[in-house]
Protein backbone atom coordinates (compact mmCIF):
# COMPACT_ATOMS: atom_id res chain seq x y z
CA UNK A 1 0.00 0.00 0.00
CA UNK A 2 1.51 3.58 -0.98
CA UNK A 3 2.31 6.14 1.99
CA UNK A 4 2.10 9.92 0.91
CA UNK A 5 5.90 10.10 2.02
CA UNK A 6 7.13 7.44 0.23
CA UNK A 7 9.42 8.39 -2.48
CA UNK A 8 9.66 7.44 -5.82
CA UNK A 9 11.84 4.10 -6.30
CA UNK A 10 15.04 4.38 -8.85
CA UNK A 11 14.52 3.33 -12.26
CA UNK A 12 16.40 0.81 -13.66
CA UNK A 13 17.33 -0.52 -17.10
CA UNK A 14 18.69 -3.54 -18.11
CA UNK A 15 20.12 -4.09 -21.79
CA UNK A 16 20.94 -7.55 -23.03
CA UNK A 17 23.64 -8.42 -25.80
CA UNK A 18 23.36 -9.07 -29.68
CA UNK A 19 23.73 -5.00 -29.72
CA UNK A 20 25.41 -4.24 -33.29
CA UNK A 21 27.05 -0.43 -33.60
CA UNK A 22 24.69 0.86 -35.59
CA UNK A 23 21.67 -0.32 -33.07
CA UNK A 24 22.68 3.00 -31.09
CA UNK A 25 22.94 5.44 -33.30
CA UNK A 26 21.00 8.43 -33.20
CA UNK A 27 18.55 9.38 -36.18
CA UNK A 28 20.22 12.46 -38.19
CA UNK A 29 19.07 15.35 -39.44
CA UNK A 30 20.41 14.96 -43.11
CA UNK A 31 17.87 11.99 -42.99
CA UNK A 32 14.55 13.70 -43.44
CA UNK A 33 16.17 16.32 -45.02
CA UNK A 34 17.08 13.65 -47.98
CA UNK A 35 13.48 12.23 -47.52
CA UNK A 36 12.55 15.85 -48.26
CA UNK A 37 9.34 16.07 -45.67
CA UNK A 38 7.32 18.49 -44.20
CA UNK A 39 9.52 20.90 -41.81
CA UNK A 40 7.55 19.92 -38.57
CA UNK A 41 8.51 16.40 -39.13
CA UNK A 42 12.31 17.29 -39.25
CA UNK A 43 11.51 18.85 -35.90
CA UNK A 44 9.99 15.72 -34.45
CA UNK A 45 13.24 13.75 -35.23
CA UNK A 46 15.60 16.66 -34.82
CA UNK A 47 13.87 16.15 -31.13
CA UNK A 48 14.96 12.72 -30.99
CA UNK A 49 19.01 13.34 -31.08
CA UNK A 50 18.72 11.79 -27.93
CA UNK A 51 16.37 9.00 -28.07
CA UNK A 52 18.10 6.04 -29.08
CA UNK A 53 17.06 2.19 -29.15
CA UNK A 54 18.51 1.54 -25.81
CA UNK A 55 16.76 3.51 -23.45
CA UNK A 56 14.61 6.98 -22.56
CA UNK A 57 14.54 9.22 -20.05
CA UNK A 58 12.46 12.57 -20.67
CA UNK A 59 11.36 15.18 -18.24
CA UNK A 60 7.34 16.24 -18.02
CA UNK A 61 5.70 16.83 -15.04
CA UNK A 62 2.34 15.58 -14.43
CA UNK A 63 0.48 14.02 -11.15
CA UNK A 64 1.79 10.25 -10.89
CA UNK A 65 2.04 7.49 -7.66
CA UNK A 66 4.03 8.66 -5.47
CA UNK A 67 5.53 5.08 -5.56
CA UNK A 68 7.05 2.78 -8.13
CA UNK A 69 9.83 0.96 -9.67
CA UNK A 70 10.40 0.48 -13.31
CA UNK A 71 12.46 -1.80 -14.95
CA UNK A 72 13.17 -2.05 -18.35
CA UNK A 73 14.81 -4.72 -21.38
CA UNK A 74 15.78 -4.05 -24.94
CA UNK A 75 17.68 -6.48 -27.21
CA UNK A 76 18.37 -7.06 -31.14
CA UNK A 77 17.03 -9.76 -32.47
CA UNK A 78 18.68 -12.12 -35.65
CA UNK A 79 18.82 -8.55 -37.85
CA UNK A 80 21.38 -6.22 -38.23
CA UNK A 81 19.15 -3.34 -36.70
CA UNK A 82 17.28 -3.27 -33.47
CA UNK A 83 13.50 -1.32 -34.83
CA UNK A 84 12.22 -1.63 -31.41
CA UNK A 85 12.44 1.55 -29.42
CA UNK A 86 11.25 2.32 -25.65
CA UNK A 87 9.80 5.68 -24.37
CA UNK A 88 9.90 6.56 -20.80
CA UNK A 89 9.46 10.06 -20.18
CA UNK A 90 8.27 10.93 -16.54
CA UNK A 91 4.98 9.16 -16.07
CA UNK A 92 4.79 8.26 -19.67
CA UNK A 93 5.75 5.13 -20.94
CA UNK A 94 5.83 2.90 -24.36
CA UNK A 95 7.06 0.16 -26.59
CA UNK A 96 7.08 0.31 -30.08
CA UNK A 97 7.89 -2.30 -32.41
CA UNK A 98 9.02 -0.52 -35.96
CA UNK A 99 8.51 -2.63 -39.53
CA UNK A 100 10.01 -2.14 -42.17
CA UNK A 101 8.99 -1.71 -45.88
CA UNK A 102 8.91 -4.83 -47.87
CA UNK A 103 10.54 -2.75 -50.69
CA UNK A 104 13.99 -1.10 -50.96
CA UNK A 105 14.06 2.17 -49.42
CA UNK A 106 16.84 4.63 -50.20
CA UNK A 107 17.70 5.62 -46.44
CA UNK A 108 21.60 5.94 -44.99
CA UNK A 109 23.13 2.92 -43.37
CA UNK A 110 21.87 2.10 -39.62
CA UNK A 111 18.48 3.61 -40.67
CA UNK A 112 15.04 1.84 -41.88
CA UNK A 113 11.54 2.97 -42.51
CA UNK A 114 10.39 0.53 -39.08
CA UNK A 115 12.88 2.54 -37.09
CA UNK A 116 12.19 5.72 -38.11
CA UNK A 117 8.18 5.08 -37.94
CA UNK A 118 8.60 3.84 -34.29
CA UNK A 119 11.18 6.78 -33.26
CA UNK A 120 8.62 9.53 -34.89
CA UNK A 121 5.94 7.26 -32.86
CA UNK A 122 7.94 7.56 -29.61
CA UNK A 123 8.61 11.38 -30.43
CA UNK A 124 4.86 11.96 -30.74
CA UNK A 125 3.59 10.28 -27.67
CA UNK A 126 6.22 12.02 -25.49
CA UNK A 127 6.18 15.81 -27.37
CA UNK A 128 2.45 15.83 -28.43
CA UNK A 129 -0.65 17.48 -26.15
CA UNK A 130 -3.97 16.08 -25.60
CA UNK A 131 -4.94 12.30 -24.63
CA UNK A 132 -3.43 9.38 -25.83
CA UNK A 133 -5.15 8.88 -28.30
CA UNK A 134 -4.61 12.50 -29.71
CA UNK A 135 -0.88 11.81 -29.57
CA UNK A 136 -1.49 8.46 -31.71
CA UNK A 137 -2.98 10.31 -34.49
CA UNK A 138 -0.62 12.91 -34.77
CA UNK A 139 2.28 10.03 -34.61
CA UNK A 140 0.41 7.97 -37.59
CA UNK A 141 0.06 10.86 -39.83
CA UNK A 142 3.82 12.34 -39.18
CA UNK A 143 4.83 8.39 -40.13
CA UNK A 144 2.82 8.81 -43.26
CA UNK A 145 4.10 12.28 -44.61
CA UNK A 146 7.72 11.00 -43.42
CA UNK A 147 7.47 7.85 -45.55
CA UNK A 148 5.69 10.27 -48.42
CA UNK A 149 3.01 7.13 -48.53
CA UNK A 150 0.62 9.84 -49.44
CA UNK A 151 1.03 8.15 -52.92
CA UNK A 152 1.04 4.40 -52.60
CA UNK A 153 -1.94 2.62 -53.98
CA UNK A 154 -3.96 0.23 -51.62
CA UNK A 155 -1.89 -2.55 -53.70
CA UNK A 156 1.39 -1.02 -52.40
CA UNK A 157 0.17 -0.72 -49.11
CA UNK A 158 3.34 -3.29 -48.05
CA UNK A 159 5.49 -0.44 -48.76
CA UNK A 160 4.81 1.30 -45.96
CA UNK A 161 6.57 2.05 -43.14
CA UNK A 162 4.67 1.14 -39.88
CA UNK A 163 4.98 0.43 -36.44
CA UNK A 164 2.62 -1.30 -33.13
CA UNK A 165 2.48 0.77 -30.26
CA UNK A 166 1.56 0.25 -26.50
CA UNK A 167 1.74 3.40 -24.25
CA UNK A 168 0.68 4.03 -20.42
CA UNK A 169 0.25 7.58 -18.86
CA UNK A 170 0.53 6.84 -15.00
CA UNK A 171 -1.45 9.13 -12.72
CA UNK A 172 -2.41 9.09 -9.09
CA UNK A 173 -5.14 6.47 -8.84
CA UNK A 174 -5.23 5.48 -12.31
CA UNK A 175 -3.48 5.07 -16.25
CA UNK A 176 -4.43 5.78 -18.93
CA UNK A 177 -3.36 3.38 -22.32
CA UNK A 178 -3.01 3.50 -25.63
CA UNK A 179 -2.31 0.64 -27.82
CA UNK A 180 -2.21 -0.51 -31.53
CA UNK A 181 -0.76 -3.65 -33.12
CA UNK A 182 1.09 -6.59 -31.83
CA UNK A 183 2.75 -5.27 -28.40
CA UNK A 184 0.93 -5.33 -25.64
CA UNK A 185 -0.66 -4.35 -22.32
CA UNK A 186 -0.88 -6.42 -19.19
CA UNK A 187 -1.98 -5.70 -15.76
CA UNK A 188 -0.84 -8.15 -12.96
CA UNK A 189 -2.72 -7.11 -9.63
CA UNK A 190 -1.87 -8.26 -5.88
CA UNK A 191 -3.35 -11.84 -6.22
CA UNK A 192 -1.31 -12.79 -8.89
CA UNK A 193 -4.41 -12.67 -11.35
CA UNK A 194 -3.26 -10.78 -14.84
CA UNK A 195 -5.86 -9.53 -17.43
CA UNK A 196 -4.18 -8.26 -21.17
CA UNK A 197 -5.94 -4.98 -21.64
CA UNK A 198 -4.87 -5.47 -25.51
CA UNK A 199 -5.58 -8.72 -26.75
CA UNK A 200 -3.03 -9.82 -29.59
CA UNK A 201 -4.16 -9.65 -33.22
CA UNK A 202 -2.37 -13.29 -34.69
CA UNK A 203 -2.28 -11.95 -38.18
CA UNK A 204 0.72 -13.83 -38.58
CA UNK A 205 -1.08 -16.94 -37.81
CA UNK A 206 -1.87 -18.30 -40.97
CA UNK A 207 1.59 -17.38 -42.63
CA UNK A 208 3.68 -18.84 -39.93
CA UNK A 209 1.12 -22.43 -40.11
CA UNK A 210 2.02 -22.56 -43.71
CA UNK A 211 5.57 -22.49 -42.78
CA UNK A 212 5.47 -24.73 -39.91
CA UNK A 213 3.24 -27.35 -42.15
CA UNK A 214 5.63 -26.84 -45.80
CA UNK A 215 8.17 -29.12 -47.35
CA UNK A 216 11.06 -26.41 -47.02
CA UNK A 217 14.00 -27.31 -48.96
CA UNK A 218 17.36 -26.78 -46.77
CA UNK A 219 18.51 -23.27 -46.56
CA UNK A 220 15.29 -22.05 -47.50
CA UNK A 221 14.24 -19.08 -45.38
CA UNK A 222 10.19 -18.19 -44.60
CA UNK A 223 10.79 -15.07 -46.24
CA UNK A 224 11.91 -16.66 -49.21
CA UNK A 225 9.39 -19.61 -49.55
CA UNK A 226 6.60 -17.43 -48.67
CA UNK A 227 7.12 -13.66 -49.98
CA UNK A 228 3.61 -13.55 -51.35
CA UNK A 229 1.71 -14.51 -48.45
CA UNK A 230 3.73 -11.88 -46.77
CA UNK A 231 2.72 -9.12 -48.84
CA UNK A 232 -0.29 -10.26 -48.75
CA UNK A 233 -1.41 -9.98 -44.84
CA UNK A 234 0.90 -6.77 -44.75
CA UNK A 235 -1.32 -5.52 -47.33
CA UNK A 236 -4.09 -5.94 -44.81
CA UNK A 237 -2.57 -3.36 -42.64
CA UNK A 238 -5.37 -1.14 -40.93
CA UNK A 239 -7.95 -3.68 -42.48
CA UNK A 240 -7.88 -6.69 -40.83
CA UNK A 241 -5.37 -5.36 -37.75
CA UNK A 242 -3.93 -1.94 -36.57
CA UNK A 243 -0.66 -0.52 -37.27
CA UNK A 244 0.27 3.47 -37.36
CA UNK A 245 1.58 3.89 -41.04
CA UNK A 246 -0.18 7.16 -41.72
CA UNK A 247 -3.47 5.56 -43.09
CA UNK A 248 -6.46 7.44 -41.32
CA UNK A 249 -7.84 4.11 -40.83
CA UNK A 250 -5.50 3.57 -38.34
CA UNK A 251 -7.18 4.93 -35.94
CA UNK A 252 -10.03 2.46 -36.11
CA UNK A 253 -8.20 0.23 -34.83
CA UNK A 254 -6.91 2.18 -31.60
CA UNK A 255 -7.27 0.86 -27.80
CA UNK A 256 -7.67 2.96 -25.27
CA UNK A 257 -9.05 3.73 -21.63
CA UNK A 258 -8.54 3.94 -18.12
CA UNK A 259 -7.80 1.48 -15.41
CA UNK A 260 -7.64 1.76 -11.89
CA UNK A 261 -4.47 1.17 -9.80
CA UNK A 262 -6.53 0.12 -7.31
CA UNK A 263 -4.60 -3.81 -6.25
CA UNK A 264 -2.15 -3.41 -9.16
CA UNK A 265 1.23 -5.42 -8.92
CA UNK A 266 2.30 -4.59 -11.78
CA UNK A 267 1.99 -2.83 -15.37
CA UNK A 268 3.76 -4.68 -18.06
CA UNK A 269 4.16 -3.33 -21.57
CA UNK A 270 5.94 -5.91 -24.46
CA UNK A 271 6.81 -5.88 -28.17
CA UNK A 272 6.12 -9.29 -29.43
CA UNK A 273 9.96 -10.30 -29.56
CA UNK A 274 9.05 -10.99 -25.66
CA UNK A 275 5.93 -13.71 -26.12
CA UNK A 276 7.17 -17.00 -25.54
CA UNK A 277 7.55 -19.27 -28.79
CA UNK A 278 4.83 -22.07 -29.09
CA UNK A 279 4.97 -25.04 -31.51
CA UNK A 280 1.56 -24.57 -33.12
CA UNK A 281 0.77 -20.52 -34.49
CA UNK A 282 -2.86 -21.06 -34.08
CA UNK A 283 -2.26 -22.52 -30.50
CA UNK A 284 -3.04 -19.65 -27.52
CA UNK A 285 -0.47 -18.03 -25.86
CA UNK A 286 0.25 -19.36 -22.54
CA UNK A 287 0.02 -16.27 -20.42
CA UNK A 288 -0.19 -17.72 -17.33
CA UNK A 289 3.55 -19.13 -17.45
CA UNK A 290 4.12 -15.77 -18.90
CA UNK A 291 3.41 -14.40 -15.72
CA UNK A 292 4.63 -16.89 -13.21
CA UNK A 293 7.88 -15.94 -15.19
CA UNK A 294 7.48 -12.33 -14.15
CA UNK A 295 6.15 -12.92 -10.51
CA UNK A 296 9.31 -15.53 -9.95
CA UNK A 297 11.98 -13.58 -11.57
CA UNK A 298 10.94 -9.98 -13.58
CA UNK A 299 11.35 -9.32 -17.13
CA UNK A 300 14.94 -11.13 -16.83
CA UNK A 301 13.03 -14.63 -16.17
CA UNK A 302 10.69 -14.12 -19.65
CA UNK A 303 13.74 -13.33 -21.52
CA UNK A 304 15.33 -16.32 -20.43
CA UNK A 305 13.08 -18.77 -21.45
CA UNK A 306 12.56 -16.96 -25.03
CA UNK A 307 15.76 -16.58 -26.40
CA UNK A 308 16.23 -20.15 -24.54
CA UNK A 309 13.84 -22.11 -26.78
CA UNK A 310 14.92 -20.25 -29.90
CA UNK A 311 18.36 -21.40 -29.20
CA UNK A 312 17.04 -24.91 -29.35
CA UNK A 313 15.08 -23.95 -33.11
CA UNK A 314 17.83 -22.24 -35.11
CA UNK A 315 15.58 -23.09 -38.37
CA UNK A 316 12.95 -21.53 -36.81
CA UNK A 317 11.12 -24.55 -37.72
CA UNK A 318 9.26 -25.90 -34.19
CA UNK A 319 8.46 -22.84 -32.89
CA UNK A 320 7.43 -21.17 -36.29
CA UNK A 321 8.21 -17.33 -36.67
CA UNK A 322 10.50 -15.32 -38.90
CA UNK A 323 13.55 -15.09 -37.64
CA UNK A 324 15.82 -17.05 -34.81
CA UNK A 325 15.74 -14.19 -32.71
CA UNK A 326 13.02 -11.36 -32.65
CA UNK A 327 13.96 -7.70 -31.22
CA UNK A 328 12.99 -6.99 -27.84
CA UNK A 329 11.22 -4.14 -25.96
CA UNK A 330 9.56 -4.08 -22.96
CA UNK A 331 8.73 -2.22 -19.55
CA UNK A 332 7.92 -3.28 -15.87
CA UNK A 333 5.84 -0.53 -13.90
CA UNK A 334 6.12 -1.87 -10.75
CA UNK A 335 3.42 -0.41 -7.56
Amino acid sequence: MRDENDEAKPITSIVFPYRSQSSDRICQFALLSKLNILADIILIINAAMYLTTEHHNFGFTRKKPQSYSVETITEKGSADLNEDVILQDNNIFGVFDGSTSLHLDDLPDGMTGGLIAAQIAAESFRLEAGDLVNRAEDANTKIGAAAGSQRLTEKEKHRRWSTSAAVVRLEESFFEFCQIGDSLIMVVRNDGSFRLLTPDTAHDRETLSLWKNADVPAGITIQELLSEQIRTIRNKMNVFYGVLNGEPEAVHFLRHGRESLDGVQAVLLFTDGLFLPKEDPHQLDNWSLFVDLYLSGGLPAIHEQVRSLELQDPTCRLYPRFKKHDDIAAIAITF
